[in-house]
Order: C-alpha cells, then sequence, then structure tokens
C-alpha cells in the first residue's frame, strides 16, 4: 500500500526553532511560559507529571485551552497504550487554543492511527470545564490573530458560561500529530509512521528512554538513530525534526555545542526544558553572517547567470546548491 499523503514541510521561515517544555501540572509555570519567547510551549501531561496530578494537569490544560492563547501550544499525552490517553485526547483535540498532540513511544503506525481516530470524537465536557477565567492567567498584551488578548483585571471577578462541546460536524478533521520515536522499535518504523496518516506533521526522538533501551551512554551511538529520523522525515515530506532536549539546564556551552552537532546532521530547532536555553538553541540555528552572505552570493549569481556555474572561488553551484541557499535566507529572516 503506498504512503498515505502528506502536505509540503514547512518552510524554514515559519518551522519553530524552539519547543519548550512545562508540566501541565503548574498553570502558573505554563502562564510565564507563554510570555518567555519559545516558539511552540508544549504542556507535558506524561513524564513531568506525578501519577496522583494526571487528573489535576489535565483539567488545567483544558482550561487553558479553552481561548486563544498568545503562541502554539502543543500537548505531550501519556502513552497511547495506557489508560489516560485516549480521554486526554478526546478532551483536548476540538479545544481552539490547542496547536498539536504530541505522542509519545510511538512504536509503529497503528499508534498514529489509533490517535487519530480518538482525536476525531470529542469527549464530554465535565461541568467544571472549560472555565477560560478560571485557568492560568495569559500574558497581557499578546493576541492570536482575528482574537484579542485576554487581559484580567486586578480585582474583576469574570463569570463565564461553560463552553458548549463541539458538534461532531464542527470536530478538526483531525487534530496536528506529532510522533516521538523513543524505542529501538519506532525507529526501526520511522518512515512508516511518518507516512502514517495525513495529521502527522511531523516526528522528533525522546532520546533519554531510547538510550535507556538501547544501552547507549554516549553520543556516538545515537548518531545512527538521529540521521535515520532526519532521513525519514524529509523523505516522507515532513519539517526536519528538532533535536532532543539537552537536560542539563545549566550546561548552556555544552548545549550550544551541542546544537551545532545536530545542525549538522540535518535537524532544525531543538526542545528545551528551561526558558534560558532558548536563546542559545535559536542562537545555534540561524545562519551566521557568513553563511548569510555566501548564500546571497549563490543565489545573485544564479539570478544573474542561470542554470549551473562556477563562482569564483571555484565552487559549483547547480539548482540544488540554489536551493540551499535559499533556505538559509529564509531563516535568516527570522533574526530579531
Amino acid at each position: 500500500m503506498s504512503p498515505a499523503p502528506h502536505t509540503p514541510g514547512q518552510s524554514p521561515a515559519t518551522t519553530p526553532l524552539t519547543w519548550l517544555y512545562v508540566p501541565g501540572d503548574r498553570p502558573e509555570v505554563v502562564a510565564k511560559a507563554l510570555g518567555c519567547g519559545a516558539d511552540v510551549v508544549v504542556v507535558d501531561l506524561e513524564d513531568a507529571v506525578a501519577p496522583d496530578r494526571k487528573d489535576h494537569a489535565l483539567r488545567s490544560t483544558a482550561e487553558l485551552l479553552s481561548g486563544p492563547v498568545p503562541v502554539p501550544v502543543h500537548v505531550r499525552v501519556n502513552a497511547l497504550d495506557g489508560p489516560l490517553a485516549e480521554n486526554e485526547i478526546r478532551t483536548l483535540a476540538p479545544l481552539p487554543g490547542l496547536a498539536g498532540l504530541r505522542l509519545p513511544k510511538v512504536q509503529g503506525p497503528a499508534d498514529v492511527h489509533r490517535a487519530a481516530g480518538w482525536a476525531t470524537t470529542a469527549a464530554p465536557v465535565p461541568e467544571h470545564l472549560p472555565y477560560a477565567a478560571e485557568g492560568p492567567v495569559r500574558p497581557a498584551g499578546h493576541a492570536v490573530a482575528g482574537h484579542p488578548a485576554p487581559v484580567r483585571t486586578p480585582g474583576a471577578t469574570a463569570t463565564l458560561a461553560p463552553a458548549a462541546p463541539p458538534a461532531a460536524s464542527a470536530l478538526p478533521a483531525t487534530q496536528a500529530l506529532y510522533a516521538l520515536l523513543e524505542s529501538a522499535l519506532g525507529i526501526e518504523h520511522a518512515f512508516a509512521i511518518a507516512t502514517a496518516h495525513p495529521a502527522l506533521r511531523g516526528i522528533a526522538l525522546g532520546e533519554a528512554d531510547l538510550c535507556g533501551e538501547l544501552g547507549v551512554r554516549d553520543d556516538a551511538g545515537l548518531a545512527w538513530p538521529r540521521s535515520r529520523t532526519v532521513v525519514a522525515a524529509r523523505a516522507a515530506g515532513l519539517a526536519p525534526p528538532p533535536q532532543s532536549v539537552h537536560p542539563d539546564v545549566h550546561d548552556l556551552d555544552g548545549l550550544a555545542r551541542s546544537c551545532a552537532r545536530g545542525r549538522a546532521l540535518g535537524f532544525l530547532g531543538r526542545a528545551a526544558i528551561h526558558p534560558r536555553q532558548l536563546p542559545v538553541i535559536e542562537a545555534a540555528y540561524l545562519p551566521s553572517a557568513q553563511e548569510i552572505a555566501a548564500a546571497q552570493e549563490i543565489v545573485r549569481a544564479a539570478t544573474e547567470e542561470g542554470g549551473a556555474l562556477a563562482l569564483p572561488d571555484g565552487r559549483f553551484v547547480d539548482a540544488a546548491v540554489v536551493a540551499g541557499a535559499r533556505r538559509v535566507l529564509d531563516l535568516a529572516g527570522r533574526r530579531r
């Protein structure tokens, strides 16, 4: 059977570079994260939340996502083969503030199809959900296109009627899904996962679990899984995957070196677990002044000459080189 069709991967100018994970059971931390400059905030219901806090985390997250949010918010749900994921996905998928669902420990295409099926069937909305006014305060001065940013006046009390659950016809065809490859079997099935369903918009590595399963103790043992993930994503027409998190939030020099290696392997951007990591990641993945100048020279020469040509320094330029130079210039446009 031929792979499911995919929409083309995002351009470098629109692909996120920073993905900040925050625990879903701490709404005050989530509220701060929304204003810290991350391209995507990932609310984590899985590893960052203790078992006895899972229900609280889901309620808090649903309240947050019941209205507009200032930046794209993804949610990492719990394991798809466990007792929690179905209800989480069915509860969150219809909410207007959700930009994507991150699926942990995906082993094969069947996991993606199962999650996609849950995402098209809304769970009943409990009486206490969603009340946006009772959720985390979103940073003032931000807005989502077409929606004014909510600003809470000190001392004021807001009373909102519960949002009605959307009708079946109003549900998304399928919420955007992102598969996390965290096992040997997931890596083996990387391309099949990446082409499993049209709603699958990206794949990424979960290196901590993968290292544990493989017995890997350093980066050398991850070289093949990393390259496999990059190749599978690009072969499927998806955006280049982001790197997995750098666990030491104080080692910013090590983070920068690791990002440089990841960029050389074809990754684009990185997940973070602390706001201090964000500027390091962004700087590492944005092109340098020298790279921008070289790309401009290539594009200018190609525009003037057309076809394959040799630059004055002897470099040979063809269509693939020009396309790469244009990607560099797209990324350069993100510099603040």
